[in-house]
């Protein structure tokens, strides 16, 4: 199965949207508990950047989730 990168991290964004939304956590809740800006949190969840794994497993630990269940989410 052939997957373009733009519909990967178009669905990861909106899955970290729905973790994040899910623990009642704001933008600005979430990029405190990640050492990260509330704006590079927004430009992940709107898929307007590639993130890094580095960032992935700071946003999976305030999560208090595994990293691999970041990635865990169906293609649209």
């Amino acid at each position: 199965m052939d997957i373009s990168e733009e519909i990967f991290i178009t669905n990861l964004g909106i899955h970290i949207r729905q973790l994040r939304e899910k623990k009642g956590l704001s933008q600005q809740a979430l990029a405190d508990d990640c050492d990260i800006r509330k704006t590079q949190i927004g430009r992940i969840e709107r898929a307007e950047i590639n993130t890094t794994i580095k960032t992935l497993v700071k946003i999976a630990n305030a999560l208090d989730i595994e990293p691999k269940e970041l990635l865990d989410f169906p293609l649209k």
